[in-house]
């Protein structure tokens, strides 16, 4: 999970503000305000997704209200533990048992091997899905939409590129910032 998340906010096809939610929602506050700019869709860069804030109040509180509470007094911070049931065959289950320090930690020591060794191709995968939540939600009845969608599948940098040739300027910024170098 993304320690630092950034956002970017689209008021209609301008993109208004981008950067972490201090930035955002005071930006995102004052466009929502303004009825000529059409709809005001926010988006998390990392994942691409289509998010929504209380915009209720005044830009602080709206802020207040986006922001992770923060931990304050003594004691151990939460370790974001959560429990949640997988499904093993019982050979599985043997093998776990037989861990040093039990089932949980060699899950953990697994997942955590599986995602450095497959760092590179996540990122990529990462980065496309994110290109293409953003495409459909902004960009779905854009001349080509379909056609770039498929050469951004087929991860074709080029073609994606010549298709959005067209695109909004900032509409197409941005899907081509979230792919980063990936393709």
């Amino acid at each position: 999970m993304n320690e630092n998340p950034t956002y970017t906010a689209f008021a209609g096809q301008t993109m208004i503000a981008s950067g972490p939610l201090s930035q955002v929602i005071p930006a995102l506050k004052w466009a929502s305000e303004q009825a000529e700019n059409g709809p005001v869709l926010v988006f998390g860069d990392h994942t691409g997704r289509q998010v929504d804030f209380d915009l209720r109040g005044s830009a602080e509180e709206a802020l207040a209200r986006a922001l992770p509470p923060q931990r304050t007094g003594p004691g151990r911070p939460k370790l974001g533990v959560v429990g949640r049931e997988i499904s093993l065959l019982p050979r599985h289950w043997e093998w776990l048992e037989e861990q040093p320090n039990g089932a949980s930690a060699a899950l953990r020591r697994l997942v955590d091997q599986a995602r450095t060794q497959d760092q590179a191709s996540n990122r990529v995968r990462l980065a496309v899905e994110a290109a293409g939540r953003f495409m459909s939600a902004i960009a779905g009845n854009f001349t080509g939409y379909e056609e770039a969608t498929r050469a951004l599948y087929a991860r074709d940098r080029s073609r994606l590129e010549e298709l959005t040739a067209s695109w909004p300027q900032d509409v197409r910024q941005h899907m081509l910032r979230l792919l980063g170098d990936c393709i």
